[in-house]
């Protein structure tokens, strides 16, 4: 603001650049000077048609990329008819059960001109189907569609627990799912590895880091046992992190991450590729750190942690809303979280050098001891899988180790906040104010359900039961053989309007239903 010249990035002249192996001070030379991160909202309540209004909303609101949070019965490959689904269908996101749900969730909008990231897991390749399929309906060729699948579910076991089919099982259909965007979609992210819900549960940073980037490692691998070549898939690879509220250790963890991916993609499994050694990660500001004591004040929360993502280097970034810790969004709060991005990206000027924390003694040395903690486990990891990452993360989750360290570094989090080691404005210092009158909450009505029961009622009936039996029975042949792709099948069995819930119930039959055992 007052005219002094930048040079895109500073360093020494012998140092490292972004742009530049291993990539600790960013994946692109450019960074944000030559295009600003996505701006992506994440969105997703009652019905597809209620969704697809608010997507519309964020889209004239300026937000670049789509994100859709689906309700708890279709994360769990369950219909909205079925009895376990009473009572949450389209609370915590959108109900997807059928073609016919996917068509109204999209309609409007250019999927070939605008990302869609879908956060979901053990049903993802089945919806990921379903969206190929209403994209080729719409006129959009699978080739031209861009954006990612969570579809990681190694963490789900370890964290966030929306798992169904045992992890072996699993990984086969995350396996399917990559092999078949190499081959046929190569602007899809067919998975996006992810620490955010790692956090949220309450790892450290460092366990983050860890977890995530080991995650990554067994994918790596499972992908290469299929036969596929790293560089033909590592390059459509992401990753999602959490921005929490530790300012400067957030962006080291980035960092950090960045520098151990090169590393590890080139040395342990012979990428050669540099947009294989690149890791693209999408973060989102921390919702376990939104506070339902004095909500305005998230807002400040949120603006820091996002700006710790862009400091971080992050190319796509979601901005929680400051009402989150007690609804879904409101259509204003949801528009103030955008707005924040949209002051950082346009009003602060961080966007116009790349990394320009790069050389602080303080973010170098964070970023060497993240590295440092983080190859700690890595070690562990590979010994208990004797040699290989992918059999470590499995034997991880059946032995609950990861579980155990997560559940450790959240009491230790919790006894901090419960004894005043740790502060939280508005929870256990500084409560003036909490007793102010509550703000206005989104509420997803008992009506909502009723229409999306309807809408899959009347689905069923319509459609071909004949071709929905041969379908199904064309999944079920195809999931018996553990080399075939089930995508070719899916695509088929959503094309006649088989229901989400029962294309899961065919898989489970085959590969049956994971029952966690606890350990105290």
């Amino acid at each position: 603001m007052s005219g002094i010249p930048l040079a895109g990035v500073y360093g020494p002249d012998d140092g490292d650049f972004p742009g530049q192996y291993p990539y600790t001070r960013g994946p692109y030379a450019s960074m944000y000077r030559s295009k600003l991160w996505t701006m992506r909202m994440f969105a997703g309540f009652g019905t597809a048609d209620d969704t697809n209004w608010r997507f519309k909303e964020i889209i004239r609101a300026g937000g670049t990329g789509l994100s859709t949070a689906f309700d708890m019965p279709t994360l769990l490959g369950l219909d909205s008819d079925h009895p376990m689904s009473l009572g949450e269908v389209g609370r915590c996101g959108v109900a997807i059960d059928t073609l016919a749900d996917m068509a109204d969730l999209y309609a409007g909008i250019d999927l070939g001109a605008i990302t869609t990231s879908m956060t979901i897991n053990s049903p993802a390749a089945v919806i990921m189907a379903m969206f190929v399929a209403q994209a080729e309906k719409a006129g959009t060729p699978r080739a031209q569609l861009g954006g990612t699948l969570q579809n990681d579910i190694l963490k789900e076991y370890q964290a966030q627990k929306e798992f169904v089919f045992p992890p072996r099982p699993s990984m086969r259909l995350v396996r399917d799912t990559i092999a078949f965007s190499a081959a046929e979609m190569p602007r899809w992210h067919s998975i996006s590895i992810s620490g955010y819900h790692i956090r949220e549960a309450g790892s450290t940073a460092a366990e983050e880091l860890a977890f995530t980037l080991a995650n990554g490692f067994a994918y790596v691998e499972l992908a290469m046992q299929a036969g596929l070549a790293v560089d033909s898939f590592a390059p459509r690879l992401s990753f999602f992190f959490n921005a929490h509220i530790d300012f400067f250790e957030e962006i080291a963890k980035y960092r950090a991450a960045r520098r151990i991916w090169a590393r590890w993609l080139r040395d342990r499994y012979g990428a050669t590729d540099p947009r294989s050694m690149q890791l693209r990660f999408h973060c989102q500001t921390a919702g376990v750190s939104l506070t339902a004591q004095q909500p305005e004040v998230n807002i400040v929360r949120t603006a820091i942690e996002a700006l710790a993502g862009v400091l971080g280097g992050a190319q796509s970034l979601h901005t929680n809303s400051m009402d989150e810790a007690m609804a879904l969004p409101t259509e204003k709060a949801a528009r103030i979280a955008l707005r924040t991005q949209q002051v950082i990206a346009h009003e602060t000027n961080v966007a116009h050098v790349a990394d320009p924390l790069g050389g602080s003694y303080f973010v170098e040395a964070l970023t060497d001891e993240m590295e440092r903690q983080a190859e700690a486990l890595f070690g562990y990891l590979n010994e208990l899988g004797g040699g290989s990452m992918l059999e470590g993360a499995i034997r991880g989750i059946e032995e609950n180790w990861f579980q155990g360290k997560i559940a450790d570094s959240a009491f230790e989090l919790e006894r901090a906040l419960n004894d005043g080691r740790r502060i939280t404005v508005g929870v256990n210092r500084f409560t003036e104010g909490n007793d102010d009158a509550q703000m206005e909450l989104l509420k997803i009505s008992a009506e909502d359900e009723q229409r999306q029961r309807k809408r899959l009622e009347q689905v069923r009936h319509d459609r071909s039961q004949s071709a929905v039996d041969a379908a199904l029975a064309t999944v079920r042949t195809t999931a018996a053989d553990p080399e075939a792709n089930l995508m070719p099948a899916f695509i088929e069995a959503v094309n006649a309007y088989a229901t989400l819930g029962e294309i899961m119930a065919t898989l489970e039959a085959e590969f049956g239903r994971y029952v966690e055992v606890p350990v105290i």
